[in-house]
């Protein structure tokens, strides 16, 4: 009897928590890292645009040429638009998802898409704060188009820059942007591409964590796709803007009988209030 509770003793010592590793705050303090990196790759894709788009305005200068009005020849617009992006290098590797060019209005003439969902549409309405670039700058800003993923609703970042005629008056606007969702899936990308060079500088070639990526802001939290519902919604659950109100926040949670660890942290850049969110789980 002695040697049988001697036996039980050893294997609830084996068992017991101090004897194996909290696999949730492992997961949050790599998170950590994680968000880090992924907020500088925001802060660089933003440089990318704010850096472009003004190059990019000069050479879009060129439809109003001799007083021209590019909505009668809308297919040199989208050439326009297609030369202006290829032309500028920071344009040429921005991640934007269409340029656009929109008159003094707020109305989309084109986009540099084959399809063009968004010609007629006001983007004033859909984006207010546009209408600021009007004054002569650089503006930046939130909105929705009303697209709808399979994870639910998405939403806009987008950005302006006058776009001016040969007497140097304004005309226009040049617009670029990307949904955020797609956005995610770019983050994603960049993440993986780090865990590989990563891998490659260590020699370790174990398997990737669970990882999951998201964008939020006040009206809540937009992910990857692949994205489970119920780990987007426990992140949004989280009230992320209050808790990165001061700083980066992590913490854990258990999804679907698994420990995650995550982190949050916002990014200006990409607007006021708004931050990227990782979510990981070790392997």
């Amino acid at each position: 009897m002695r040697s049988l509770a001697l036996a039980a003793v050893v294997v609830l010592f084996v068992l017991s928590p101090a004897g194996c590793k909290d696999q949730g705050k492992e997961s949050a303090k790599r998170a950590l890292e994680d968000v880090d990196a992924l907020a500088d790759q925001v802060a660089k894709d933003v440089a990318e645009v704010e850096r472009g788009l003004p190059e990019g305005a000069k050479k879009m200068s060129a439809v109003y040429a001799k007083n021209a009005d590019p909505h009668t020849d809308v297919p040199s617009v989208r050439q326009a638009l297609l030369r202006s992006q290829r032309e500028v290098p920071d344009l040429n590797i921005a991640k934007s998802t269409f340029f656009a060019l929109v008159d003094d209005k707020g109305v989309a003439i084109r986009n540099n898409l084959e399809q063009d969902a968004m010609a007629g549409q006001d983007l004033f309405k859909l984006f207010p704060d546009l209408s600021k670039a009007l004054a002569g700058s650089y503006v930046s800003t939130m909105g929705s188009f009303g697209g709808k993923t399979a994870n639910g609703p998405d939403r806009d970042w987008v950005a302006a820059i006058p776009v001016v005629d040969d007497t140097g008056k304004v005309r226009g606007l040049f617009v670029t942007g990307w949904a955020l969702r797609a956005y995610c899936n770019h983050l994603s990308a960049e993440w993986k591409r780090r865990q590989a060079e990563l891998a490659r500088a260590s020699g370790d070639t174990g398997k990737l964590p669970v990882f999951y990526v998201g964008v939020f802001d006040k009206t809540g939290v937009y992910t990857a796709s692949m994205t489970p519902a119920v780990n987007e919604k426990a992140m949004a659950d989280v009230g992320l803007v209050d808790k990165t109100a001061s700083g980066t926040f992590s913490g854990t949670m258990n999804l679907t009988d698994r420990d995650f660890g995550y982190a949050a942290k916002r990014t200006p850049k990409l607007g006021p209030d708004t931050g990227v969110v990782v979510l990981r789980s070790e392997l």
